[in-house]
């Protein structure tokens, strides 16, 4: 993909202002048990806890749109070694909005004086800590200067869009979850796997995305 960025901006920022397609994108990234996928619209209409998540891109090589991803330490009690969105649960008297960004800042040193929130995706409810989390799209017109600064936060990703638009990207396996074998698809990010909630929310951001991510020229 050759597309500027500031083009894919434009045409991201218009794509996230018309209809998303919500719980249908989720289901495709769903593991297939019907607890998990029965679920996914509680977070329409159930008191749950609340968080915000950003989906944050950056001019790369060539200007090609770059997302950011962090993986949790491997010396972890839970989730060792998951890739997630910067993100986490909302405080007291703050914006959802508020909440992606200062957790952005808290966890990966991001100047969020920079970034241009341009649009969000559909929450996505997460039954076993009883999550409602709420998905933010942004954009900052030049590369940050990233760092873990969060004891959780392991390594950042650096992810080119067009890596995650491949026809490859997305693997499905049989694992064995709560004691069932069940199948699980999920992202090949940089010998990373991306499953889950994250890997569901990113398959709604993509599909939004692949229509502004045609070639295209200032």
């Amino acid at each position: 993909m050759h597309s500027s960025f500031s083009s894919f901006s434009d045409r991201l920022r218009h794509a996230l202002d018309g209809p998303l397609p919500g719980h249908d994108a989720h289901d495709t990234m769903a593991p297939r048990y019907q607890a998990r996928r029965s679920a996914m619209s509680v977070a329409d209409s159930r008191a749950c806890r609340e968080a915000g998540v950003l989906a944050l891109f950056y001019p790369g090589r060539n200007r090609e749109p770059v997302l950011v991803l962090t993986r949790r330490r491997d010396d972890l009690p839970d989730h060792a070694g998951q890739v997630s969105f910067p993100g986490g649960q909302r405080h007291d008297g703050e914006s959802l909005p508020e909440t992606a960004l200062r957790e952005a800042q808290e966890e990966i040193d991001l100047p969020t004086g920079a970034v241009d929130l341009t649009g969000s995706l559909t929450p996505l409810y997460i039954p076993p800590s009883n999550f409602c989390v709420h998905p933010f799209v942004a954009l900052v017109a030049e590369p940050p200067d990233l760092r873990p600064t969060d004891a959780e936060v392991g390594r950042i990703l650096h992810v080119p869009l067009s890596t995650l638009l491949a026809p490859d990207a997305r693997t499905v396996e049989v694992w064995t979850l709560h004691g069932m074998e069940v199948e699980v698809p999920f992202y090949d990010v940089e010998g990373e796997t991306v499953w889950g909630a994250t890997a569901m929310m990113l398959a709604e951001l993509l599909a939004v995305i692949r229509p502004a991510a045609t070639t295209a020229e200032d």
